[in-house]
């Protein structure tokens, strides 16, 4: 039997698949609403009898197969939920998708519609009076405690009316189900709703895995409605139909992040973060490298009280100072309108009942499970004998009271929450207790009832208009659990809704007046990208520079002849110019035996280093040098040397994902885990430790070669591209002209093992010999490595592509690109001849005979090349201020004067 087959039955085999399914599916626990089957006859209900059909006998034996793709479809795409926990070690987990979804029939689901449509013109009316007149706490119909005593109201907002009139764009209502078939809201989520981005990824990937069941379904399809929304805040915000709408994200640390990226591709829209957005004059402006662009709206993915650090939260870092100002002034809509969070304390469905009737003049038709607010003393009264059957929540965020279930607290601490209860009543809001609907979930071998929640999403397509997205992202507690949570291990899975009526095809892949919009205006490169893309191209180059230098030092402190005194002086000068050892290191001796290591696998480079304070012998402190550049390769705290630049390269890819490929992602992060997974390895036995540093290093070579492909020949060329290729080459000119500087100064180029490290190092080695053979002077050397323009390694092409790069980022001002082209050393002006002289021909100190110069020799120590010295000293001094330039010019957006712009 394969691993992807189905286990054998002892009895005879079933001859449909919903008999097969029978057989598979475990009986759901008592008390729970069972999503798959009718409890009474046991038959599969009609919609997932029909599911079945479709994927027929053969397909329910496959499910296996399809549980794998879908996982490696899932991993393949990056799509990752991000763990608290787990941010401090740069740890992304793999969004959890089961491979069945849940299916909600035409008649349920249009109860669900119309229940959260009203709760939603329900909210919005709310904002509005807390905001405006009041007249709900002046009637009592809600405490002051739960709207001004909550800490997420903001003053800073009352009087303001947000554009169209509509305080939520997106409003998101976790439903249950519960066992009466009935659906009741359990929370709901005002300020920034997560989760849109995953059901959209939810939902292609399983109608991958079972395309006859979505096509013969009539599932109801998603994207009229994500079109609706942007079309809803074009409609109410400044400059209409030609409004630019930008994405607010907290950043790539964020647990959502992905789908912030994923959404902001799909929907066309610009992913931003606080530092690329700017005020003046009370409006909004993003920060490109074409200068300032004037932003319209914003639908934010952070909650409120980080988006203002002039008026809000002062330490937050994520923000726009006077964004606040920017809405009063009605320059900028904001979906949704900071203010709301009130509305997501559990505390307040308790009071909505009687609202709805005060400002609708309706009964609410979806109900919400019974809850109690214990800050009135009615109802506390009335909930503390029923706390060992219901869910005890925190009324307010932030506090230090955590969820839990009665019926899981002992008598003692039963006790103590009655307690803390009785003294702190406002932060305690008491709900009932639901055993959540159980839906059929795929467990390898069988199919699992897991319980699950729904989230259904309300969206604004126009002033004071809403439509509900049909579907929904369900999320399954973990397995044995009675909650459903992704920070606590819980997994999702798709939602289907099916209609009677025709499906809505619609697709923004082909909406004609998109595609046009978006082929007329380009997508902008944000500062906070460019910089990112900048410094992404300068540690790449720098990875790869410092991955060759480690190789060149490991194979001659190897070699069969010993390395030169001075090839010593040059390779320790480079690795401690690129910090491939500690500062403490000893330098490589003069004079050296053959090189040997006797170090302990756990030493450390911060230990290797203390050796410098003890007297050395040249055998000993080359076994310490060695040592140390060996334990630093997979050091990403301690030391600067290759483990650190493959961090830096994911880190500052991780900025910037959603410009990259995620082929080239993937690349680059495989890059780091395997290398500091080899190097973690280093010196179980001390003898190979120094070969399995060069498989290491070896293996590194090989994905940078893939990561520069990918950025070469996988990426638009546009100025976000040139920063890149700029970045990699600024990195490049300053690495290799100051190698050759310490070179020639050094002498080791002047000898046969270091000249061929010098061209080692430039990767010109197979293209020098094939066109030098075997000769090692001075003047090939130069033609090759300094002159030689089409040569990609060389100084003269490096430069000369910089010039090109510079002029075609900076086309709109052409006076800076010239500027900036100036302060580069001209290889036109270089001469081979006059820079392989060692020493000037006119330098003498007397005559002799008829008033002849004589020659005189210079001492036997001196360096020489001045000339060649001053042009290398040159280029790595013109690579830095050029980077200085760039950086002020478009990242920090500083004047000539050096003032800033965005003060």
């Amino acid at each position: 039997m394969s691993d992807s087959s189905l286990p054998l039955f002892s009895h005879s085999a079933p001859d449909s698949p919903t008999e097969l399914v029978k057989e598979l599916a475990a009986v759901t626990a008592a008390g729970h609403f069972d999503e798959l089957r009718n409890p009474v006859t046991g038959e599969l209900r009609p919609h997932w009898e029909a599911f079945f059909g479709h994927v027929g006998m053969e397909g329910v034996g496959e499910l296996n197969r399809r549980a794998q793709s879908l996982a490696r479809q899932i991993r393949d795409n990056g799509v990752t939920y991000n763990v608290y926990a787990d941010q401090a070690h740069g740890t992304q987990r793999p969004w959890s998708l089961d491979l069945f979804p849940i299916v909600i029939t035409p008649g349920c689901w249009a109860d669900i519609e119309a229940g959260v449509l009203q709760r939603t013109r329900l909210l919005n009316l709310i904002l509005a009076d807390i905001y405006g007149p009041c007249r709900l706490l002046k009637r009592a119909l809600l405490p002051p405690a739960l709207v001004q005593g909550h800490p997420g109201y903001l003053r800073a907002m009352h009087g303001v009316e947000p554009l169209g009139g509509t305080w939520l764009n997106i409003a998101a209502f976790d439903l249950a189900r519960g066992p009466d078939g009935g659906w009741r809201v359990v929370s709901q989520r005002t300020q920034a709703p997560s989760g849109l981005g995953y059901l959209l990824e939810n939902r292609i990937a399983i109608a991958r895995q079972f395309p006859n069941a979505f096509a013969g379904m009539k599932v109801q399809r998603l994207a009229a409605s994500y079109q609706a929304l942007v079309q809803g805040i074009k409609a109410m915000a400044p400059n209409g139909q030609n409004a630019r709408i930008a994405l607010l994200t907290p950043g790539p640390y964020n647990e959502t992040y992905f789908e912030h990226a994923y959404l902001a591709r799909y929907l066309g829209l610009t992913l931003v973060e606080g530092s690329d957005l700017t005020v003046r004059d009370r409006h909004l402006y993003l920060k490109t490298l074409n200068g300032l662009e004037p932003v319209d709206a914003l639908i934010k993915r952070l909650d409120d009280q980080w988006l203002d650090p002039l008026e809000l939260r002062s330490d937050s870092a994520l923000g726009v100072p006077g964004l606040l100002q920017v809405m009063r002034a009605g320059n900028v809509l904001v979906a949704n309108a900071p203010g709301s969070a009130p509305l997501e304390s559990s505390a307040m469905l308790g009071f909505l009942p009687a609202i709805s009737r005060e400002l609708l003049g309706e009964e609410l038709s979806l109900p919400a499970l019974p809850t109690w607010w214990c800050g009135e003393h009615a109802a506390m009264q009335r909930v503390l004998p029923q706390l060992k059957t219901s869910v005890i929540k925190s009324t307010y965020p932030g506090g230090d009271v955590n969820t839990a279930m009665g019926q899981r607290l002992g008598a003692g601490a039963l006790d103590r929450m009655t307690g803390r209860i009785v003294q702190q009543p406002d932060d305690f809001t008491v709900q009932a207790y639901m055993p959540l609907a159980q839906t059929p979930t795929w467990a390898g071998d069988h199919i699992a009832p897991r319980s699950a929640m729904l989230r259904v999403y309300v969206l604004a397509d126009g002033p004071n208009s809403w439509r509900v997205l049909p579907g929904g992202l369900v999320r399954l507690a973990p397995r044995g659990e009675l909650m459903a949570s992704m920070q606590k291990g819980g997994s999702s899975a798709d939602c289907w809704v099916l209609t009677d009526g025709e499906v809505d095809r619609t697709s923004l892949l082909q909406s004609a007046p998109s595609t046009l919009s978006m082929a007329q205006n380009k997508r902008p490169v944000t500062s906070r990208a460019a910089e990112n893309l900048f410094w992404l191209g300068r540690y790449t180059e720098r990875a790869e520079n410092s991955v060759r230098l480690a190789q060149i030092i490991l194979r001659n402190l190897h070699s069969e002849e010993h390395a030169s005194r001075a090839l010593q002086a040059w390779m320790s000068r480079l690795a401690r110019n690129h910090s491939l050892v500690l500062p403490g290191v000893p330098n490589l001796p003069p004079a050296l035996p053959s090189a040997a290591t006797a170090a302990s696998a756990s030493t450390t480079p911060s230990e290797l280093a203390a050796a410098a304070s003890k007297p050395t012998a040249p055998s000993q402190a080359q076994r310490v040098f060695e040592r140390s550049l060996i334990a630093a390769l997979g050091d990403t705290v301690g030391s600067y040397s290759v483990g650190f630049n493959l961090r830096a390269v994911r880190l500052a890819a991780a900025n910037v994902r959603e410009r990259l490929s995620q082929e080239q992602r993937n690349l680059i992060e495989r890059a780091e885990s395997e290398f500091l997974d080899q190097c973690g390895g280093l010196g179980a036995d001390t003898e190979s430790a120094p070969q399995e540093a060069l498989n290491a290093l070896e293996a590194a070579s090989e994905w940078l070669a893939g990561i520069t492909g990918a950025q070469t020949d996988r990426m638009v060329r546009d100025n976000g591209w040139r920063l890149l290729s700029i970045g990699r080459h600024i990195e490049r000119l300053c690495t290799l002209s100051a190698a050759m500087q310490q070179a020639f100064e050094t002498g080791s180029v002047l000898e046969s093992h270091g000249f061929e490290a010098l061209v080692a190092l430039f990767d010109s080695t197979i293209t020098f010999h094939a066109h030098y053979q075997q000769r090692r002077d001075v003047v090939a050397l130069l033609d090759l490595l300094l002159l030689d323009r089409e040569n990609p390694r060389s100084l003269a092409w490096v430069l000369d592509t910089l010039r090109s790069r510079l002029k075609k980022l900076e086309q709109g001002d052409p006076a800076f690109a010239l500027d900036l082209c100036a302060n580069l050393p001209d290889p036109a002006t270089w001469d081979l001849a006059s820079l392989s002289q060692r020493h000037a021909p006119t330098d003498v100190t007397g005559t002799s005979g008829k008033d002849t110069p004589k020659p005189v020799a210079p001492p036997a120590d001196a360096v020489g090349f001045a000339e060649l010295r001053a042009v290398l000293k040159a280029c790595d001094a013109s690579a830095k201020a050029l980077s200085d330039a760039l950086s002020q010019r478009h990242f920090s957006h500083a004047d000539r004067d050096n003032r800033s712009l965005l003060t």
